[in-house]
């Protein structure tokens, strides 16, 4: 094994796949966190004094980020007060395992927990969703219910970010999703570093520029604790598809992964493109772009015993939408009783 490129001299022990340097193990840590520091400095991520909640899900990404942002804070006084943010799906032999591991890192990073469950937001855990959806299209569920119980949470506990574990290599996945669904929308905003869902919470990712191959290192050298079991569901899901092409790619070219980002930043939405404006549901008063949130039409779905009733194009979901709320209105006039939001049944909390 050569000696360390920056002539430290001690033996290199790993090549980075990022920038080929071949590295020893501190120096490859110094590397490593100065590289996340200078994105968060550079970027402006967090003001001093902020409360961060720190979407934990016990995998690589998640417990690294919590552990870095730890190490950080405390090293360069960001002077932000972190804890840990859960959601529990109800996925068994999958979510139940993770969760042990978050509350190691609880312990050993001495962060507060919240864990808020799907079945108490939503009435429903993932295993009864995909015993009612099949395992075709149920992370589409698992998708809309997460990223709403994370804003949720964050809305709960006050906080003033949210910040998760999305490395390069997601994003990177995002941008070819979005492309070759023609979602623009998205595509737009999939590569910001800082989203926010009008909630007022920003949502911050500060492993935006960090490859998944060294968040694997860093695990390993630095001995976390990490879930490493892929969801049981997760084989069906499109961005699958996505993956296995980045994955191709980068054994050609390491460097593609950054020349995605790269692209997917300076690419401009032709001006005459119709791209929806965010408004608030009328059921939840969730940030939506549309009237109904596409949690809401998904919960109606289930509890109706139409679960196929969200997938699909909005034209489609919107008409069989407005046919199967005709036909309750019709009923519900018949039995001469006054008409009721499915979201009074449900256990979505509403937003105030």
């Amino acid at each position: 094994m050569p000696f360390c490129s920056t002539n430290c001299g001690n033996k290199a022990i790993l090549k980075r796949p990022k920038t080929g340097d071949t590295l020893c193990k501190e120096c490859f840590f110094e590397a490593f966190e100065n590289e996340i520091h200078f994105t968060i400095e550079r970027a402006k991520l967090f003001r001093p004094g902020a409360t961060v909640a720190i979407a934990a899900s016990g995998g690589k990404d998640s417990t690294v980020l919590a552990y870095v942002l730890k190490l950080l804070n405390e090293k360069y006084k960001y002077n932000l007060k972190l804890l840990l943010l859960s959601i529990d799906e109800g996925i068994t032999g999958y979510r139940d395992d993770s969760l042990d591991t978050v509350k190691q890192n609880r312990d050993d990073y001495e962060m507060p927990l919240k864990i808020l469950s799907y079945k108490d937001l939503y009435g429903w855990t993932m295993d009864e969703i995909v015993a009612e959806i099949g395992r075709k299209n149920n992370c589409t569920f698992c998708g809309v219910f997460r990223r709403q119980a994370l804003d949720r949470g964050a809305h709960l506990l006050k906080v003033d970010y949210l910040a998760t574990g999305h490395n390069a290599d997601d994003i990177a996945e995002t941008v070819l999703m979005n492309i070759l669904r023609g979602d623009l929308a998205r595509l737009s905003r999939c590569t910001a570093i800082t989203t926010d869902s009008g909630d007022g919470i920003p949502r911050v990712k500060p492993l935006k520029y960090t490859f998944e191959k060294e968040i694997v290192m860093y695990a390993y050298f630095r001995k976390l604790i990490y879930f490493s079991t892929e969801c049981v569901f997760a084989p069906n899901a499109y961005r699958g598809h996505a993956r296995i092409l980045l994955k191709d790619l980068e054994k050609i070219d390491p460097s593609i992964i950054m020349n995605i980002i790269q692209s997917g930043e300076d690419l401009k939405v032709n001006e005459n493109a119709k791209i929806p404006t965010l408004t608030r549901c009328t059921r939840c008063n969730y940030v939506s772009s549309q009237d109904v949130c596409k949690a809401c039409i998904l919960l109606e779905g289930l509890n109706k015993g139409l679960p196929r009733l969200g997938i699909g194009k909005s034209s489609k979901v919107k008409r069989l939408l407005q046919e199967n709320e005709e036909k309750e209105t019709n009923r519900l006039v018949c039995n001469g009783k006054d008409n009721t939001c499915i979201c009074k049944n449900s256990k979505v909390p509403i937003i105030k």
